[in-house]
């Protein structure tokens, strides 16, 4: 049994689970409102341990410069590239807002978070060469997009992707894009940068706390119930305003609010595990991020793909991911967390969900069972001559999707990650995931936006200082956008950025 509480602490706004997301909020907050007063509550023994760990994300850098699930063919045939348009542009104000921080001194050694690296597309089959070569015509007509260049020349490929390339079949047909500005990026070594700044503005962040509790107070706030894991005992805060970015644990939180926004939304979990190369001559002569065509059936972050990943200061090599399927929400979590997610008010959403997702279901389980050399086949797929005693399966981050009702069905699985806030703006929470960290900027930007549009004076222009292309459309303005990657490529150390 938990002691009783024994201190009430107050401050303007809490941040629950101190990962990239309130990490960028915080932050953000702190250089439109300097005033505001902020403490943020994690659950682990340090920040950015889950969801935004180096090795439980793909750390792609999401921009949509590779990722064939964001460019999807059409019934006529044609190609769609609204939605690689819309994770670009957010990609970007990304950037922008951690070139800022650079440029300001905030933050220091980009090299540390983010590394210039190439982003590709690889196909395999006819089939899949003509919807890449579709696709290529598609981007490279738009600005955001003018410097990806296609081949199917094995040579050319041998100079984008020489590993993927020793001993291939010669019969198959191959494609692939290449676009040269692509990042890797370490959203681990971010968000610890970005808590440290926060920090030293006095910005104080509580570990090994659990969140118990929401009572709403008469004054519109908040009273958070929190115990303390390392006394036993629970404490009471006050805030104004409470954000929940806790990864998978949010959707649990949210409920715990009581809002009527929470009604009518359910998570269903993904696990994931990658193939990461313990040789370091292999993983020196590949230096790409190089994503296939998911198997049909899998979710959208289940695309394979052969990634160079700077972790600590120390390249590296991996594949994957392979999902499956595990109850808990969170990696650190519990087997209960997918039951007790499961309410009155939104048990027809989630079991109409379950219905109609069987067939991924199905999917989820049979990745479960797959032996380390069946992973291994997989992998041969992108490097014929991979050798299984040179890659070893590490465990990825749980990533929960959001199920929830539309207005003309109900239990819809959406792909994504979306804010839910209270109708008063006094609470707000993300939820779902990719491209999830790559767009964080762009998710707090809305917070902001919801909950303290009208609370924090000239909140747009503010905000536009620090990233110039916030509401603009850039394929509109290209002198803006030419400013823009100066600026960053110069700022963040990226060479030939853009």
């Amino acid at each position: 049994m938990n002691a009783p509480a024994t201190e009430t602490m107050k401050t303007d706004v809490v941040l629950i689970g101190a990962g990239i997301m309130s990490a960028t909020l915080g932050t953000l907050l702190k250089e439109v409102a300097p005033e505001t007063t902020i403490a943020v509550f994690e659950q682990l023994d340090t920040v950015a341990k889950e969801s935004s760990h180096e090795l439980n994300n793909a750390g792609t850098g999401h921009a949509a410069l590779c990722e064939l699930n964001y460019t999807a063919e059409q019934a006529d045939g044609s190609i769609n590239i609204q939605r690689a348009i819309d994770i670009n542009e957010k990609f970007k104000l990304s950037v922008q807002f951690w070139s800022y921080l650079v440029s300001k001194g905030l933050i220091d050694k980009p090299e540390e978070f983010i590394q210039q690296l190439p982003h590709m597309s690889f196909v395999q089959g006819e089939k899949d060469v003509a919807f890449l070569k579709k696709r290529y015509e598609a981007m490279v007509q738009h600005p955001l997009f003018k410097n990806m260049t296609y081949s199917e020349d094995r040579e050319v490929l041998k100079q984008w992707f020489p590993l993927m390339m020793e001993n291939r079949d010669e019969t198959t047909p191959i494609a692939a894009t290449h676009v040269p500005t692509g990042t890797d990026v370490n959203f681990g070594a971010l968000t610890r940068k970005l808590f440290a700044h926060l920090d030293n503005l006095g910005v104080k962040t509580h570990l090994n706390q659990t969140v118990k509790s929401f009572i709403r107070m008469t004054d519109g706030g908040w009273a958070i119930t929190i115990l303390d894991k390392n006394t036993g005992k629970t404490r009471t805060h006050h805030a104004k305003f409470v954000f929940i970015g806790a990864g998978g644990g949010s959707l649990h939180l949210l409920q715990k609010t009581g809002i009527p926004e929470s009604h009518h939304v359910g998570g269903f979990p993904v696990s994931g595990i990658f193939l990461q190369c313990k040789n370091p001559e292999v993983a020196e002569r590949h230096f790409a991020k190089v994503y296939g065509k998911a198997a049909l059936g899998a979710p959208p972050m289940s695309v394979p793909h052969l990634d160079t990943r700077f972790v600590n200061g120390q390249r590296t090599l991996l594949f994957g991911p392979f999902a499956g399927f595990s109850p808990k929400f969170l990696k650190h979590g519990s087997v209960m967390d997918l039951p007790s997610s499961v309410r009155p008010h939104n048990l027809t959403t989630v079991l109409a969900a379950g219905a109609k997702n069987l067939d991924l279901t199905r999917y989820l389980i049979e990745q479960v069972k797959l032996s380390k050399e069946q992973r291994m086949n997989e992998l041969r797929q992108f490097y014929p001559d991979a050798k299984s005693e040179d890659w070893e399966l590490i465990e990825a981050g749980q990533r929960v999707q959001i199920i929830k009702d539309t207005p003309k069905e109900r239990g819809v699985l959406q792909f994504g990650t979306e804010v839910i806030s209270a109708a008063d703006g006094s609470v707000a929470a993300l939820l779902g995931a990719s491209p999830g960290a790559s767009t964080s900027v762009q998710a707090m930007l809305v917070v902001l936006q919801k909950c303290f549009g009208n609370k924090i004076p000239d909140l747009e222009a503010r905000l536009q200082a620090m990233i110039p292309s916030l509401g603009k459309n850039l394929a509109e303005h290209l002198d803006l956008l030419d400013h823009i990657q100066t600026e960053v490529r110069e700022t963040l150390g990226l060479k030939n950025m853009w």
